[in-house]
């Protein structure tokens, strides 16, 4: 089945610097910095990186960051549990915004 999002593409990532390498360079060495072991471990910003995933609705990086999180020792239940938590976060903020649509509705209301 063919799909806007061809999973063989995110193999082509790199050749987004073809027309601006000096960009391209940058991103990625800060890309891979941030991601190196520091305060958290790799397979904490895997988990991380792989509930922003799904926040940001990329099929790439949900197919990336799957695969690193099993790779770092994640397992099933603590990836699907850091994508709830995502979610919680996603929900809630749409959720804050009604006080500002009931606040606006208040004022508008003849």
């Amino acid at each position: 089945m063919e799909t806007y999002y061809a999973p063989k593409d995110l193999g082509n990532f790199a050749e987004i610097g073809k027309d601006a390498p000096e960009l391209a360079g940058k991103f990625f060495a800060y890309y891979n910095e941030v991601f190196t072991e520091g305060e958290l471990t790799e397979r904490e910003k895997a988990l991380i990186a792989l509930a922003v995933a799904h926040t940001v609705q990329c099929p790439y990086c949900i197919d990336a960051y799957t695969r690193a999180c099993l790779e770092k020792g994640s397992h099933l239940g603590e990836m699907t549990e850091a994508v709830h938590v995502a979610t919680a976060i996603r929900g809630g903020a749409s959720l804050v915004h009604a006080v500002q649509m009931r606040k606006i509705a208040e004022k508008l209301s003849l």
